[in-house]
């Protein structure tokens, strides 16, 4: 993977590089805490393929991260968005919005819908509806769980 900006109108937010994992982890566990290994999402990203990740990068430091899993949804490929990870003092710095834009540009660039486990509020100005008939193979809130691309899918969500 490189290093060099993913978006024009976004020069922070970089493709992730393998140099990149340990920092990703630990952020991702100062926003999730342990809490995140018991969840459906979490569950389906142990068993998928990283499809892109891509960090927010500021004089060389970390401060935020998401990745897309390659997973099937009903059978058709699709990609699973999450979790989205920015440092505690820069949550209010629209970090997270530029990732998720980072990540849609990606899904065109493959043609591939983009499924996540979040708030519909907060994902719907993205374009992310919620996806009534895709089962995900754990508990969780269908109100949560969203789409973005043609049609609605149906089916049951596995790793690709």
């Amino acid at each position: 993977m490189s290093a060099t900006p993913i978006l024009s109108t976004v020069p922070h937010i970089e493709v992730e590089t393998a140099a990149d994992a340990a920092a990703v982890e630990a952020l991702v566990l100062a926003a999730f805490g342990p809490g995140r290994f018991a969840k459906t999402a979490e569950r389906l990203r142990e068993r998928a393929a990283v499809a892109a990740g891509f960090v927010a990068r500021e004089g060389g430091v970390l401060l935020g991260s998401v990745r897309l899993w390659s997973i099937t949804v009903g059978g058709t490929p699709a990609l699973f968005l999450g979790p989205i990870a920015v440092a505690a003092d820069n949550r209010r710095a629209g970090l997270g919005a530029e990732l998720v834009q980072a990540c849609l540009a990606r899904a065109a660039e493959t043609g591939q819908g983009v499924l996540l486990v979040g708030d519909a509020p907060y994902f719907g100005r993205f374009g992310f509806v919620v996806a009534p008939e895709v089962r995900l193979t754990g508990p969780v809130d269908p109100r949560r769980v969203l789409w973005r691309g043609e049609g609605l899918p149906a089916g049951l969500v596995l790793p690709a």
